[in-house]
């Protein structure tokens, strides 16, 4: 049967703004308070999945969050109307009125960690939101988006869903930004790859010492054991603890992978040689192509600034395959350079580069591979899924209209005290999800 990868992007929130909440993500601290353009960024985010879907991959959306959480707000103890509440926080504690506005869960990398049915034990795809509990901010993300995939996924024939997993450091969580899938085909039985930041429960093992690493290998594991993988499906990789430290807090933005090719950086994971027998080993099918950038070609620092590696890998029809990167990867010269090279070289299938405009969500810290959740189906798994949110002509314009109707095109971090920004936002979703048919998910409307 016909099988293939899907791109479930997330449409970026009428809260979209700069808070820096991201502590050890560089490019976030480093636009702290800066003004943000909401409908922009929604657009260039559309422009993205439409152009893809155009290239005859398959994509659909995600949809955002209710923000502000007024939600969260009252089960830390706030209480009266909604002004009210807005009003509490931003005068005694304008951080957390930050931290539940935040349209973070535009980057559905971070959504949930999926399993293909071609994987599993039960053979059906399996999906377990990420807990995210190294943040406030997106800690409080996985029961919307839970009910969301239960929603898209609802056929308990084909899907599986899993709770988050317990929201503790001991089982830190970070969804699909720390996993990658290698087959030789995408129906076909895989190798699952989980990398992880530390271990929870052996703390003589090397960890990052100035910024936390938010993957644990215990949390990896549970996934793992969740969806009913089998050891020869999965590899552990641990990844450079130094590398963390330097601003790489997923693995994504030091690595990517697709079909069976990994592209990564020198300074990716600790034991690199042992991570690609082990991957190698456990590939049925087909060799695994690793393609590695030296450090004295593109530094980590080069590789972080320009989100080279939080790109998006795609095959195309004739066994070629496209790389997906940000504008800034043409602005800083050593990466430009490299990507000019990586696109001649024949070792690899690697021989297109394609660029977009993310600005306004590169601010924040994610690029293209951070705003795509990777789903593989096969066409009965497909027909199964909710068809609303699939990417098609009618609903790019459709969602151009909704947010030309719903967005700001300004928005400071005084703006998220504005009642009438959480009106806003609650009509707009509230419109989204009956245009899109994906029904009652957000606490407002239970």
């Amino acid at each position: 049967m016909n099988a293939f990868e899907m791109n479930l992007d997330g449409l970026v929130g009428p809260t979209h703004n700069y808070a820096g909440l991201s502590y050890g993500n560089i490019a976030s601290k480093s636009n702290q308070a800066a003004v943000s353009n909401p409908k922009e960024a929604a657009k260039q985010g559309l422009q993205k999945m439409k152009a893809l879907a155009d290239m005859g991959f398959k994509q659909g959306i995600l949809l955002p969050h209710e923000r502000p959480a007024i939600w969260a707000l009252k089960s830390l103890g706030y209480s009266g109307s909604d002004a009210d509440i807005l009003a509490k926080v931003a005068k005694e504690n304008p951080a957390i009125l930050s931290a539940i506005s935040s349209a973070s869960c535009m980057w559905t990398a971070n959504a949930g960690t999926v399993s293909p049915s071609a994987d599993t034990t039960d053979g059906r795809v399996h999906f377990t939101a990420a807990n995210l509990n190294a943040k406030f901010h997106r800690s409080i993300e996985h029961e919307t988006t839970t009910r969301m995939l239960q929603s898209i996924f609802r056929d308990e024939r084909h899907f599986a869903h899993h709770p988050a997993l317990p929201a503790i450091d001991y089982f830190g969580d970070e969804g699909a930004a720390n996993h990658t899938r290698f087959c030789a085909g995408y129906g076909l039985p895989g190798v699952e790859f989980f990398v992880y930041g530390k271990e929870a429960f052996n703390e003589s093992r090397p960890a990052p010492t100035r910024f936390p690493a938010r993957q644990t290998l215990e949390a990896s594991q549970a996934i793992a054991r969740l969806h009913g993988l089998t050891d020869e499906h999965v590899v552990y990789a641990q990844q450079k603890p130094e590398t963390i430290d330097a601003g790489v807090f997923h693995n994504d933005v030091i690595a990517v992978g697709n079909g069976n090719v990994l592209f990564y950086h020198q300074e990716a994971f600790v034991d690199t040689d042992r991570v690609l027998e082990e991957l190698n080993r456990k590939l049925t099918g087909a060799d695994l192509i690793s393609v590695c950038v030296p450090t004295a070609e593109v530094s980590v620092h080069d590789a972080v600034r320009s989100y080279l590696f939080n790109s998006q890998l795609l095959s195309q029809p004739d066994g070629s395959m496209t790389l997906i990167v940000p504008g800034e990867c043409r602005e800083i010269p050593a990466v430009s350079d490299y990507l000019d090279r990586l696109i001649g070289m024949t070792d690899n299938p690697i021989n297109e580069v394609q660029v977009f405009d993310l600005k306004q969500s590169m601010n924040n810290g994610g690029g293209p591979a951070c705003l795509r959740l990777r789903v593989a189906l096969n066409e009965t798994e497909f027909a199964a899924m909710h068809s609303g949110i699939i990417m098609t002509d009618a609903l790019y314009g459709t969602l151009n209209d909704w947010v030309d109707r719903h967005y700001r095109d300004r928005l400071t971090q005084a703006d998220l005290a504005d009642p009438q920004l959480l009106i806003e936002s609650r009509n707009a979703l509230d419109e989204l999800t009956r245009l899109t048919g994906v029904g009652s998910i957000y606490p407002f409307q239970l």
